[in-house]
């Protein structure tokens, strides 16, 4: 996988479900998501590039997959 931008939101969804299984996506304010995005070893985009739509677009890809991993552990 190359790196990642922030267009890439189910890229980037799956790695923050990887990183951080137990975090509830929904309860994440969009600056500490922000932050979570830009600390991913494979994030490589401009931080200014970021926008809120791109921001929702990867949270809400997030709680698919955490919703997925909260069945499979149920």
């Amino acid at each position: 996988m190359g790196k990642l931008k922030w267009t890439d939101s189910e890229d980037i969804a799956i790695a923050l479900a990887e990183e951080h299984p137990e975090q509830d996506p929904l309860k994440i304010r969009f600056t500490d998501l922000h932050r979570m995005v830009m600390e991913l070893m494979d994030f490589d985009d401009a931080a200014a590039s970021s926008n809120e739509a791109k921001l929702e677009a990867i949270q809400m890809a997030w709680y698919e997959e955490w919703k997925e991993n909260q069945e499979r552990t149920d």
